[in-house]
């Protein structure tokens, strides 16, 4: 406790007698300090013993007195010092009055007590009290470092809502709550996942004060990690501000959690070596040293349904675009939501890292992250358990990019840079992870050419091909192919295009195809004759008859 004005007057070696503010006197006292000017207030902070002899006061007069007083207690002065016997042999009745009626605690300070010994007095307790804060905050910080030791963070959370008398809670990286201790302030920390994500917008290290609605508690919100993007978050409640000691205690929390979320760079390094080995072992067919390579490290992840996901910043797939001669049309996200949806820094692949990690830490599953490549040629590849949260979580991040789109590109390919492309594989076993591995490169690439942001292969195979007819390049192999067949209609000499569609689809049954058309058998056979002449090539051919009729189809959809 820092000192008091009731210490002070408890203090046997100062025999100060209290002559006003009698119900004041535990108030705390930030030092002690003598002036004899007749205006000592801009000289004062706030929380000074002013003591004083009245050298330069007219102390007798009640008028003076009241105006005197009352700009010491307005410029927050806690009390006054009188010394008797030096100019006055009594403190004036005038000063009494006026401390009096202001409540404010006049001390009457013996002729034998010098001010230098109250100062003295009022400096000493401020360095016990700041030694005692001192010495409890080393002790906290031990105590919540054995705490982070055995228990980890739940244990430290514990360790740090017992240290401030209040509650503490740890979010992840996307804003979720993660623990919290005791386990009532779950709904309280919840209730603060919009401020955390405020938060998470400006550089770490932040922190910020959440004021509570009347008669609820006082939050404050301290971002962890050591890098440009938080990687978590710490909120700790409280009924009053924090003292030194509790001070002490958030900070060791601070440092002892950033230790524990944000993982060194060497560590980072050797568990994607190890992730990067595994998955090559996968994919070369061999689960077994696979396994062996990665010990306890993923968990049963290997020894259950995964799905595979490979994904791309949207400016990689447009380079890959461009050079297969295609045209990708594509719209631009709101850049708001993807902030809100963890997207930030113009790092799309690690936004989705954070996003993929922190669900799977949070439903305890495990996951393997292997960035492929850099700068142009960067992508992810993930490894998930199937129908698992980081599944999930990649695929519903990819949802709400999607909704967000607004615009087209389309007179020339090209991607947002801060967009994602992503291809997500059927579910496989470690067997069969080189076709899970393809099957996600097959939707990443079918996504990058329509222009959508995430598909799943089981998608492809649930669908139609037609929907695949609307490529740029199919549409110039069919204009290409059909483009005499047009011209000769166009001079009125027959109506070969709607012939030929019309004996396709009725699979070369020629009285059907010619009872659709209103026409003879034998005016329909002269008319293939022709489209064979002008095409060159034979309608016998089944290649032939698949690659019109796809070329029909594909006109078909303008």
């Amino acid at each position: 406790m820092p000192p008091t004005l009731s210490s002070l007057v408890h203090h046997s070696a100062l025999k100060l007698t209290v002559r006003a503010g009698e119900d004041r006197l535990d108030v705390p006292v930030r030092w002690a300090h003598a002036s004899e000017l007749t205006d000592p207030v801009p000289y004062m902070e706030g929380g000074e013993l002013l003591l004083i002899t009245a050298l330069k006061l007219d102390a007798e007069n009640p008028e003076s007195m009241r105006r005197y007083v009352r700009r010491l207690v307005g410029a927050g002065v806690v009390g006054l010092g009188f010394a008797v016997g030096v100019n006055y042999e009594d403190i004036p009745e005038a000063l009494v009055e006026a401390a009096a009626a202001e409540d404010l605690p006049l001390l009457e300070v013996p002729r034998r007590t010098p001010f230098l010994a109250i100062s003295k007095a009022v400096s000493a307790a401020i360095a016990a009290d700041q030694y005692r804060a001192v010495t409890a905050g080393f002790a906290a910080q031990r105590e919540l470092t054995k705490h982070a030791l055995t228990d980890g963070p739940e244990g430290l959370l514990s360790a740090l809502a017992s240290q401030v008398d209040g509650w503490a809670a740890l979010y992840d990286a996307s804003g979720a709550v993660v623990a919290t201790a005791p386990e009532w302030a779950g709904r309280r920390a919840a209730r603060l996942t919009a401020d955390v994500e405020r938060l998470r917008e400006r550089p770490a290290p932040a922190s910020s004060v959440v004021g509570g609605p009347e008669n609820e508690d006082r939050v404050e919100l301290h971002s962890l990690g050591t890098g440009r993007r938080p990687r978590a978050a710490l909120a700790v409640g409280t009924a009053t501000a924090l003292g030194t000691a509790e001070r002490y205690a958030v900070h060791s929390a601070i440092a002892l959690l950033t230790l524990t979320t944000e993982r060194s760079r060497s560590l980072q390094a050797a568990e994607q070596r190890i992730g990067a080995a595994v998955l090559r072992m996968l994919l070369a067919g061999q689960p077994d040293h696979a396994r062996a390579v990665a010990g306890g490290l993923y968990g049963g992840l290997l020894d259950a349904p995964f799905r595979m996901i490979v994904a791309e910043s949207a400016s990689v797939s447009a380079a890959r675009v461009v050079d297969s001669g295609s045209r990708v049309p594509l719209t631009k996200a709101s850049a708001a939501v993807l902030v809100a949806a963890g997207e930030a820094n113009g790092d799309p692949l690690g936004a989705l890292t954070e996003i993929v990690e922190s669900a799977a830490a949070r439903a305890g599953e495990a996951v393997l992250v292997v960035p492929e490549g850099e700068g142009e040629t960067a992508r992810l590849v993930v490894l998930a358990a199937d129908g698992g949260a980081a599944v999930s979580a990649s695929a519903e991040y990819a949802a709400a990019l999607e909704a967000t789109r607004v615009g087209t590109v389309s007179e020339q390919p090209g991607f947002i840079d801060d967009e994602l492309v992503v291809g997500l594989s059927a579910p496989a076993g470690p067997i069969a992870a080189a076709a899970a591995y393809k099957q996600a490169e097959q939707a990443l690439s079918v996504a990058r050419r329509r222009g959508r942001v995430f598909v799943e292969h089981e998608q492809l195979a649930a669908g139609s091909v037609l929907p695949l007819l609307a490529d740029d390049a199919v549409k110039a192999f069919a204009d290409g192919l059909l483009r005499a067949l047009h011209e000769h209609d166009a001079t009125g000499r027959g109506d070969l295009v709607a012939s030929l569609r019309a004996w396709l689809s009725r699979h070369g049954q020629w009285d059907a195809a010619a009872a659709d058309l209103g026409v003879h058998r034998h005016t329909l056979r002269y008319r293939m004759r022709r489209v064979e002449e002008i095409l060159g090539r034979s309608l016998d051919d089944a290649d032939v008859r698949m690659e019109l009729w796809l070329a029909l189809k594909a006109t078909s959809t303008e």
